[in-house]
């Protein structure tokens, strides 16, 4: 996840050098780059709840 993560964040910050930080292609890539975010987020709360879980 984390190289998606990466790969996605040199991706955004090309994509707005060449098209501007409003275009609609910086955009989608900010989008994608938010979802690839939150759900890493996400992954880690249900693990470290997980973790919690198991130790009681």
């Amino acid at each position: 996840m984390n190289s998606k993560i990466e790969e996605m964040r040199i991706t955004l910050i090309e994509t707005a050098q060449k098209y501007g930080m409003n275009s609609k292609e910086t955009i989608q890539c900010s989008q994608e780059l938010d979802i690839l975010l939150n759900t890493r987020i996400k992954e880690e709360m249900i693990f470290g709840r997980y973790l919690e879980n198991s130790r009681m």
